[in-house]
């Protein structure tokens, strides 16, 4: 298939508990508006999947994957073949859920096979984030892990799209202004180069 005709590859991972919150809502659009650019969507809930901590033992540092089998296996060629991240969490006490922080604690394991690291070099990535603070700044430790994590991934992360003031079941749905800039966000991310 010539270059023009591939469609870019979006993988959306929904990194909240709750698997149809404010976060979900969020990146919902954010996915939609990727699809209405044309791209090929896979969503992954993590809350669905069972992802162990790291077990900081080091053996995949010698063979590039992780001892442990879990829900975690199945999520690292996605990772691989995808053009564009785009992750959902919600603030919880100035970090990521736990869900998203276990799933990004075991990109250490893949990280270290060449092909995989060499692979991951130039994708791009977005974040959709909740928070019941009406202050953007709540989000700043979040947002920070993850420009580091990217950056050292040499992967390019868009600016982060973020929901404040939402802490009840349901007001991102009931902010216009949101999903639009959601759904705006979904189709530039898809179109960046």
């Amino acid at each position: 298939m010539p270059e023009w005709e591939r469609k870019v590859r979006v993988l959306g991972v929904f990194g909240s508990p709750r698997t149809a919150g404010n976060s979900s809502t969020l990146l919902e659009e954010v996915l939609a508006g990727a699809e209405e650019q044309g791209a090929v969507v896979e969503r992954v809930l993590l809350a669905k999947k069972l992802i162990a901590p790291c077990l900081s033992c080091d053996a995949c540092s010698q063979t590039g994957v992780c001892v442990q089998r879990d829900g975690m296996s199945g999520l690292v060629e996605p990772m691989v073949v995808s053009d564009v991240w785009a992750l959902a969490t919600p603030v919880y006490w100035w970090g990521p859920s736990a869900q998203l922080k276990a799933f990004v604690d075991r990109w250490y394991g893949p990280w270290h096979d060449p092909d995989i690291r060499k692979a991951l070099a130039g994708k791009r990535a977005l974040l959709a984030i909740t928070l019941g603070d009406p202050n953007p700044q709540t989000a700043d430790h979040v947002i920070g892990m993850f420009r580091d994590a990217f950056h050292y991934l040499g992967m390019h992360l868009a600016p982060a799209v973020l929901a404040t003031g939402v802490s009840d079941r349901g007001d991102v749905g009931r902010r216009p202004d949101l999903l639009s800039r959601a759904r705006r966000a979904g189709r530039d991310i898809v179109t960046a180069r």
